[in-house]
């Protein structure tokens, strides 16, 4: 169906982060060579230490460990939201070289996201939406049919009738100090849901394989205070409950 739903994959992700962190951390302080050093910690736990530095707040050693997610179901909205995290690699699927021509989708409408507050409307606004959607279709095939049909050519311009609705996927990579970042941010009561619901997803994943690094993982009020002042959620207690569980 044109409708669609987010899904999060993780790809890719460091093999044994936390030896390749506790690595940058120790050379800080070892007066030996790498080899030595490498010697010293192959094999051994890291847990402990990681925990350490984790409590200290040291983490420039966790920028080692980089992670990577396969990332569709979302909107255009959403992208224009992520890409702003400047510290990260996208690779993003290009509405210039893959067409939307409804002949080519198999519910004759572009793949689009429907936001919760129109849903949770009902089924009638839902249909209305898809209506409307439909419509911008109409437009889409309209344009691409005027300039030509010349495949990249026609669809870099008929695009621009697309809405922020549109789906795309991406491929996301980033170290896991800037995803920590990342879900100080974005799992706050106060982001936009769709980001939200995307930044719970990829915290579960990286807390699935790195539970240590993001033990404390999620929005800035885990560990301290709610950093949005006036503008707080005024749930602490319900958020911090929340993100015990993921």
């Amino acid at each position: 169906m044109a409708r669609k739903n987010l899904r999060v994959e993780l790809l890719r992700y460091t093999w044994d982060p936390e030896e390749i962190i506790a690595m940058g951390a120790k050379l800080c302080y070892f007066s030996a060579d790498i080899s030595e050093l490498k010697k010293g910690i192959k094999g051994a736990d890291q847990t402990k230490f990681i925990q350490k530095l984790m409590e200290m707040g040291h983490f420039s050693p966790i920028e080692h460990a980089s992670f990577t997610f396969g990332v569709e179901g979302v909107s255009r909205s959403l992208l224009a939201q992520i890409t702003r995290h400047r510290l990260a690699s996208f690779s993003v699927q290009s509405q210039r070289y893959v067409s939307e021509l409804s002949s080519k989708n198999a519910d004759g409408v572009f793949d689009y996201i429907v936001p919760p507050r129109i849903a949770e409307l009902g089924e009638e606004y839902v249909k209305i939406f898809h209506q409307q959607m439909k419509q911008i279709q109409e437009w889409y095939d309209f344009w691409v049919e005027v300039l030509g049909n010349k495949g990249q050519e026609s669809n870099e311009d008929a695009r621009f009738v697309l809405p922020n609705a549109a789906e795309t996927k991406f491929i996301l990579t980033m170290n896991a100090r800037e995803l920590l970042h990342f879900f100080s941010l974005r799992c706050c009561n106060r982001a936009q849901w769709e980001i939200q619901a995307l930044a719970d997803e990829m915290l579960r994943l990286v807390r699935k394989v790195e539970p240590i690094i993001f033990a404390q993982g999620g929005p800035s009020c885990l560990s301290g205070y709610c950093r949005e002042g006036e503008m707080s959620c005024g749930k602490m207690e319900e958020v911090r409950e929340k993100y015990s569980k993921i």
